[in-house]
């Protein structure tokens, strides 16, 4: 397999949501960021961090498709890769819960303890909050805010999938996610307003068409094979240079989806020394995106922490609880990825 900086990536698109959400949790305002000043007010790290993996996610599932034997099998490692991790960040957080609980009902008489983990396994409609849990933070109305983005993801997985069971001609399907990348690249920046007034099953449509315009151009750039590009340091470049450009002129939310797709890809597909190795610990990237936001309404729970002491704090445990998550949920789990296929293969463990 081609060595790539992919791992490296998606650890620090992660750090970056959690550094990030260490502002609204500790009290303190978003827009404060010091990263979002640097850029004029343009990027905010959580957006960051959150296109980067739909960025990558869209090379990445493209190619996953185009590899799995069939439908079953594509779907069987997708739900292998999100649902144990998931499920037993749920299941802690309903068990750990009653130490932080303040209520005058009994916990497991409150509706809302039986409920917060089907409905959050349900990925739509999320279940945020458990009254009285977290009731006096800074952050009140979240216990794990972070969930929000798997539904967008698994949505996805199903419209790329479907496109490409229908369609079976590589060309023909990059030619659509050509036109589905331009038509919602337009979307975003003539009807951006209007479509925070869109939501249909728990989903924005704003961030629909933000998370899926990503998603499509790193499947379309999947399709397209840019890791074979003749010129591809050439494009880094450019690449390089128009988004420094865009962000001096104020531009960046005009041009973010074609230049941030393009520029991320071409990094990660650049191999560098030590840093294209980064994997061989394990990817600790899901398991600090779906901790850490639940490590830090904890953190201030307890310790009411200021805004480095969180930021400091919780990196650090959601990195270790990250590792713990892929070496004993997430890689346990994916042992059983060819559960469905006929193989000689034994999965060591």
């Amino acid at each position: 397999m081609r060595e790539n900086n992919f791992d490296f990536l998606r650890f620090n698109f992660a750090l970056f949501v959690v550094i990030s959400h260490s502002y609204p949790l500790s009290g303190n305002d978003l827009t404060n960021q010091w990263f979002f000043k640097f850029t004029n007010n343009q990027i905010e790290l959580s957006s960051l961090g959150l296109n980067g993996f739909f960025i990558l996610s869209g090379y990445l599932i493209f190619q996953s498709l185009e590899r799995s034997k069939n439908i079953i099998d594509f779907y069987w490692k997708r739900i292998l890769r999100l649902f144990p991790g998931l499920l037993v960040v749920l299941i802690l957080t309903v068990l750990l819960a009653p130490f932080v609980y303040e209520s005058s009902i009994p916990y497991l008489k409150n509706r809302e303890v039986l409920t917060y983990i089907p409905r959050n396994l349900s990925l739509f409609k999320l279940q945020y909050n458990i009254e009285g849990i977290f009731k006096n933070n800074p952050y009140h109305s979240a216990i794990n805010g972070s969930l929000w983005t798997i539904c967008y993801e698994f949505t996805f997985y199903v419209l790329l999938s479907a496109l490409l069971i229908i369609i079976n001609n590589r060309r023909l399907v990059s030619a659509l996610l050509v036109a589905f990348f331009l038509i919602m690249c337009g979307g975003f920046i003539f009807f951006d307003t209007q479509l925070n007034q869109i939501s249909k099953f728990g989903m924005s449509g704003y961030h629909f068409i933000n998370l899926g315009t990503f998603f499509i151009g790193g499947s379309l750039l999947a399709s397209l094979k840019i890791e074979n590009f003749k010129y591809r340091n050439l494009l880094l470049i450019l690449a390089s240079v128009f988004l420094i450009t865009v962000l001096y002129l104020n531009l960046y939310h005009l041009f973010k989806h074609v230049l941030l797709t393009t520029l991320i890809l071409l990094i990660g597909l650049k191999p560098l020394k030590y840093i294209s190795s980064f994997g061989k610990m394990g990817d600790p990237s899901y398991g600090i995106y779906i901790y850490g936001f639940p490590i830090q309404q904890t953190l201030m729970y307890f310790f009411n922490l200021n805004l480095i002491a969180l930021l400091i704090l919780s990196v650090l445990i959601s990195i270790f609880f990250g590792y713990l998550s892929w070496h004993f949920i997430e890689s346990k789990a994916l042992c059983y990825k060819n559960l469905f296929i006929k193989t000689n293969v034994y999965n060591k463990c």
